[in-house]
C-alpha cells in the first residue's frame, strides 16, 4: 500500500512549490539593472535586510524621493486631463525610451507651463466674471437711479467721474479694488452704492442693512437674469442686483463694510444715462475680447495636454517600475567595499535556471567586468508557500487562504474544495431553474471575461467577476441537485417518466388524506414528483436530506483525517500517523460511521427501525437486546466493540505522544546539557537563533496540554461537527419552502384572477421576490453555509493555516495605488 502511494504522480495543486533561500552579489554597476530584469521574472522574494532602519535612513532614498515626486506631478497631469474633459490615450503612441533624468525635465517643463496657463487662465477667467458681474449691476441698476431723479438734487447724487475718464480703466486695476466714490455732496446730500450679491444671502443682507443704519436707507434689488459664476468660489449660482440709496459717510462707511461681509461685489454705476450707455459698450467690448483670449487659452492648454495625454500612461508605468526598483533596492546592503550590493530571497526551485539567465543578462547589458553571484544558502525561517494557479483554481485558493495561508508543503485544501465546495453549496440551494439562472450569469461573466478584466470594475462586481468560476460550478450542481430534489422553481416534473404512484380512485379524493398507491418500480432519477402535494411530502423529504446532510458531512470528516495521513507521511511523522491519525479514524467512525452505515442499510432494506432510539442506547444500555430496532445480525455485539474502541481512542490520542516525543527529546540532547568549557551566557547571546533553540528545554506540561486540547477539541468536534452538517438539510427545506410560498401564495394566487392587471403585478412580485430572495439572499446565505463547513468542520481535521505568501518582486503586482 505504501510503495503505490508512494508512486502515485505528484500533483500540482497538492502541495505548495519547492523552495529555496538565495543569496545574491550583485555590482553597483549592474543592480538597478538586474533589479530590473528580476521584476520582469518576478520570481523572487526579497527579504529586507534593512528592517531595523526608517525609510529616510536608506541608501537610494533620494532615488525615491525623485520617482515620488515625478509620480505627483503625473497625477497632476491625469487630474488636468480629466477635468478638461478630454481622454489620455489607451495605446500610447510609439516613442523611444527617455531616461529617468531626461523624463524629470520634461515633467518639470510641462508643469512649469501649465502652471502658468492655469494661472494666466484664473485671471483672465476673474476679471472676465467681474465684468459680467458689472454689466449685469449695469443693466440693472440704471432703472433704480431714473426712478430716483425726480426725488434728488443733483450736486449731491452725482458721482466721482473719475473712475471713468481713464481709458485703460479696465486694464490699470481689478473693478473690486476701486473705491467706490460718490460725487461732492454735503452731510445731507443722498448717495447710493450699486453691486451683485449671492441671491440666498439678498433677505439676511438687506435686514443687516436695515439694523445698521437704523432704516435711514433706501434698498432696491432685482435678480440677475442668468446664474453668474462667482469670481471667488468660481462656482454657478444665482445672484442679485442691489442698489442702496443712503445720506452720510458715516452710513456709507457701513454699508461698505457689511458688503465686505456678506461677499457682495460693488461696483461703480453712474447716473447720467450717457455715461451708463458709454460704459455698458465698453464693458461689452472688453468681454468680447476676453472671451475670445479665454477660448484661445482653453485651446492652447488642451493641446498642451494632449500632447502629454498621448505619453501618460507609458510615463506612469515607468515611473511605477523605477520607483519599485528602488524601493527593492533599499532592501539590500552593501558589502564591506562598498562595491556590491548583497541581498537574499525566496525562489522556487524551478525558477532558480531562470533567475541565473535574467541575472547574466544584466551582466551583459550593464557591460560590467564582474558577473553577478547567484548560490543558494540555508535559512532559519520557514519559507513561504507558493501555489501556481490559473484562472479557474485561483478562485477557490482564495477562499482557503481567506482562513489562513497553508504552511510550506502542507496539503492544500483547494484541490478538494474545487469539487466539495460547489457541491455541498447545491445540496443547500438545489433548484434546477434557480440554478439555471445562476448559470447565465456566470456564462456572460465568462463570455465577458477578457473585456471585463481590462476595466476598473466595483468592488462588488470585482468580487462577482473573480469568483465567476465558482459561480459556474455552483450552478451546475444546483442544477444536478435540483434535478435529485426535483423542483424547478419549486415545481416538479415528470422528466425521468412516469410516477411510480396513483390514486386509489379516478376522482383521488384520498390522495391527501389515506395517499397514494405504488404500482410500479421507483421513479429512475431523483424524487418522484408525486411526493409533491401529498399528507407525506415534509416527513419523507426532511428524512431523506437529514441522513443526506450526515453521509456528506462523516464522508468530508474522513477525507480531512485521511488528509492528515498524508501530511505526516509527506513529512515522516510516524508518531502522528499511530497516535493521531489511527485513533482518529477508530473513534468517529465507531459513533458516526456506524450511524452512516446504519442509515444505508435502512434505505436499501426499508427497515422501520428508529436510529435514533439505536444511537441513544448504543451509549446508555449496550448490552439491552435491541428487539425491532434489530438491523442485521450480530449488531448487538458489534455496537459493543465500536463503543470500547471509542472510549480507548480518547487516551490513545491523549498520552502516547507527549511522552515519546519527551523520550525522544531526551535521546536527542543527551549528554549536551553540559556546555563546553568557556562558554558563557555572553557567547550563548551572540550565537544565531538556529544554534541557540538546541539550548532550550523540552517543556513538556506545555506539550501535555497541547495535546490534551487537541484531543478535547476532536471528540467533542466530531459530535458538533456532525450535527453541524445538519445545515445542509435546514437550508435545502428552508430554500424549498421559501420556493413553494411564491409560487403558490403569489403566483397561482394572482393567476386565478382572470385580469390582466393583477396577473402582471403577480408575476412582477413573483419575479422580484425571484431575484433578489432566492437568488440573491440565499446564494449568499447557502455560500457562506459552505464556507463555513469547509473552514471549521473539514479543514480543522488537518490544515494548520500558518504559513505565509510568496510575494514576489514582480512589476505585474504594481498597481496604481502604490503611487
Amino acid at each position: 500500500m505504501e510503495k503505490f502511494i508512494d508512486n502515485l504522480p505528484a500533483m500540482d495543486l497538492m502541495r505548495s512549490e519547492k523552495m529555496t533561500f538565495v543569496q545574491l552579489i550583485i555590482p553597483v554597476e549592474s543592480a538597478h539593472r538586474a533589479i530590473s530584469y528580476l521584476g520582469e521574472l518576478g520570481l523572487l522574494q526579497f527579504r529586507d535586510l534593512n528592517a531595523d532602519k526608517s525609510p529616510f535612513q536608506r541608501t537610494f532614498v533620494n532615488q525615491v524621493k525623485r520617482c515620488a515626486e515625478m509620480s505627483r506631478k503625473l497625477r497632476f497631469f491625469r487630474d488636468q486631463i480629466s477635468k478638461a474633459g478630454l481622454l489620455s490615450s489607451v495605446h500610447p503612441v510609439l516613442q523611444l525610451d527617455v531616461e529617468l533624468e531626461e523624463l524629470e525635465i520634461q515633467l518639470a517643463e510641462h508643469e512649469h507651463e501649465l502652471i502658468e496657463m492655469n494661472s494666466n487662465s484664473d485671471r483672465l477667467q476673474h476679471s472676465y466674471n467681474e465684468l459680467l458681474e458689472f454689466k449685469i449691476v449695469l443693466q440693472k441698476a440704471s432703472g433704480f437711479l431714473v426712478s430716483s431723479n425726480s426725488r434728488a438734487v443733483p450736486e449731491e447724487r452725482e458721482l466721482d467721474e473719475n473712475v471713468y475718464s481713464n481709458d485703460d480703466y479696465g486694464d490699470s486695476v481689478s473693478l473690486l479694488e476701486q473705491d467706490i466714490r460718490p460725487g461732492p455732496s454735503d452731510q445731507s446730500g443722498l448717495s447710493f452704492v450699486s453691486g451683485i450679491i449671492c441671491k440666498s444671502k439678498a433677505l439676511r443682507f438687506e435686514r443687516m442693512l436695515f439694523r445698521a443704519t437704523r432704516g435711514n436707507m433706501l434698498f432696491n434689488q432685482a435678480s440677475a437674469d442668468e446664474q453668474i459664476m462667482d469670481p471667488l468660489s468660481t462656482e454657478m449660482v444665482e445672484k442679485t442686483v442691489f442698489v442702496v440709496f443712503f445720506s452720510g459717510l458715516q452710513a456709507k462707511t457701513k454699508i461698505l463694510k457689511i458688503c465686505e461681509a456678506f461677499g457682495a461685489n460693488c461696483y461703480p454705476v453712474p447716473e447720467d444715462i450717457t455715461k451708463q450707455r458709454q460704459i455698458t459698450r465698453e464693458v461689452s467690448s472688453r468681454l468680447a475680447e476676453l472671451e475670445a483670449t479665454l477660448d484661445a487659452g482653453i485651446r492652447h492648454r488642451n493641446k498642451a495636454l494632449t500632447s502629454v495625454g498621448f505619453h501618460l500612461g507609458k510615463w506612469m508605468n515607468m515611473v511605477r517600475r523605477e520607483k519599485a526598483v528602488y524601493d527593492t533596492l533599499n532592501m539590500l546592503n552593501f558589502d564591506v567595499t562598498k562595491k556590491c550590493l548583497v541581498g537574499e530571497g525566496w525562489c522556487p526551485i524551478f525558477a532558480k535556471t531562470k533567475i541565473q539567465e535574467a541575472l547574466q543578462r544584466a551582466t551583459f547589458d550593464s557591460n560590467s567586468q564582474v558577473g553577478i553571484i547567484f548560490h543558494v544558502t540555508d535559512a532559519i525561517e520557514s519559507p513561504p508557500t507558493y501555489f501556481r494557479t490559473n484562472r479557474f483554481t485561483s478562485a477557490f485558493q482564495e477562499i482557503v487562504d481567506a482562513y489562513g495561508v497553508a504552511r510550506y508543503q502542507e496539503a492544500n485544501p483547494a484541490v478538494y474544495t474545487c469539487i466539495t465546495f460547489p457541491f455541498l453549496f447545491a445540496v443547500m440551494f438545489g433548484d434546477w431553474g434557480h440554478g439555471i439562472c445562476l448559470l447565465l450569469g456566470a456564462l456572460i461573466l465568462i463570455a465577458r471575461e477578457s473585456k471585463l478584466s481590462a476595466q476598473k470594475l466595483g468592488s462588488f462586481m470585482e468580487m462577482l467577476f473573480g469568483g465567476r468560476y465558482v459561480l459556474l460550478l455552483m450552478s451546475l450542481f444546483s442544477i444536478y441537485c435540483g434535478l435529485i430534489y426535483n423542483e424547478f422553481f419549486s415545481v416538479p416534473f415528470h422528466i425521468f417518466g412516469g410516477s411510480a404512484y396513483k390514486c386509489r380512485d379516478t376522482a383521488c379524493s384520498e390522495a391527501y388524506t389515506i395517499g397514494l398507491i405504488k404500482y410500479r418500480d421507483p421513479y429512475p432519477f431523483g424524487v418522484d414528483p408525486s411526493w409533491r402535494g401529498s399528507r407525506s411530502e415534509l416527513p419523507f423529504l426532511n428524512s431523506l436530506k437529514m441522513k443526506m446532510s450526515i453521509l456528506l458531512g462523516v464522508a468530508q470528516m474522513n477525507l480531512g483525517i485521511l488528509l492528515s495521513y498524508f501530511n505526516a507521511r509527506f513529512f515522516s511523522s510516524s508518531i502522528d500517523i499511530r497516535y493521531q491519525f489511527v485513533p482518529q479514524v477508530i473513534f468517529l467512525n465507531s459513533l458516526f460511521g456506524y450511524l452512516s452505515l446504519l442509515i444505508v442499510i435502512k434505505w436499501c432494506t426499508g427497515s422501520q427501525a428508529d436510529l435514533y432510539h439505536v444511537m441513544i442506547y448504543m451509549f446508555l444500555s449496550p448490552t439491552d437486546d435491541l428487539g425491532e430496532n434489530e438491523l442485521f445480525w450480530g449488531q448487538r455485539p458489534l455496537q459493543i466493540i465500536l463503543l470500547l474502541l471509542a472510549l480507548i481512542a480518547v487516551p490513545w490520542m491523549l498520552f502516547p505522544k507527549p511522552f515519546i516525543l519527551k523520550k525522544l527529546h531526551t535521546e536527542r540532547f543527551q549528554g549536551r546539557a553540559y556546555g563546553m568549557l568557556g562558554t558563557s551566557e555572553m557567547d550563548l547571546d551572540v550565537e544565531p537563533d538556529s544554534a541557540r533553540q538546541h539550548h532550550e528545554e523540552f517543556n513538556f506540561s506545555e506539550v501535555f496540554v497541547h495535546q490534551m486540547i487537541h484531543s478535547i477539541e476532536f471528540v467533542l468536534g466530531a459530535v458538533s461537527n456532525t450535527a453541524s452538517y445538519l445545515r445542509l438539510w435546514a437550508l435545502s427545506l428552508a430554500h424549498s419552502e421559501l420556493s413553494t410560498v411564491f409560487y403558490e401564495k403569489v403566483l397561482l394566487l394572482a393567476w386565478g384572477y382572470d385580469n390582466f392587471v393583477i396577473r402582471l403585478i403577480g408575476l412582477a412580485v413573483f419575479a422580484f421576490a425571484t431575484a433578489f430572495i432566492l437568488l440573491m439572499m440565499e446564494t449568499l446565505s447557502a455560500f457562506l453555509h459552505a464556507l463555513r463547513l469547509h473552514w471549521v468542520e473539514y479543514q480543522n481535521k488537518f490544515y494548520y493555516g500558518d504559513g505565509y505568501k510568496f510575494k514576489p518582486f514582480s512589476f505585474a503586482s504594481i498597481t496604481e495605488d502604490e503611487d
